[in-house]
């Protein structure tokens, strides 16, 4: 758990980052005195991110709109500095090294797309449900990311 929490402290946003030094500060106050020193002092430490690229979206704010299965509306420029408008349903947040990634359905591409959150110009939290079930367009989702070898003909 603490190793968790330290990777969460380096690599996430503020708000989640807080809510990890707030895990572990519990972590240390409920443990017993002689094993205290594996939480503030453990052997094992997680690397704090290198180079990390800051969220150009309210990260608290979207994973709220993940949890009610609403949509936003992102202007959103991609790796050659071209913009465009999507209206997304957002369904998870990915924490890589140097960046987050947002998993959405893209209303525009019909498909899912994956949005890189140091790339978002603009994000309208709209109040509007998608109409799919939050766990069932996860789970198409999560289906939609395996690749399974061509089978011998």
């Amino acid at each position: 758990a603490v190793l968790g929490a330290q990777w969460v402290i380096g690599h996430a946003d503020p708000v989640l980052a807080r809510a990890a030094e707030d895990l572990m500060a519990k972590i240390a106050d409920t443990v017993p005195e002689r094993l205290r020193p594996f939480v503030l002092e453990p052997a094992s430490r997680a690397r704090p991110y290198w180079r990390k690229e800051p969220d150009r979206i309210d990260m608290a704010r979207t994973r709220s709109q993940i949890h009610e299965g609403k949509k936003i509306a992102l202007r959103y420029r991609d790796e050659h500095g071209r913009d465009s408008e999507r209206t997304i349903w957002p369904i998870a947040i990915g924490y890589h090294e140097a960046v987050r990634i947002l998993a959405a359905w893209c209303e525009l591409r019909s498909d899912f797309r994956s949005f890189r959150t140091d790339r978002v110009v603009d994000a309208d939290y709209l109040d509007e449900r998608y109409p799919e079930r939050r766990d069932a367009l996860r789970a198409k989702w999560r289906r939609s990311l395996v690749w399974e070898h061509p089978q011998d003909v």
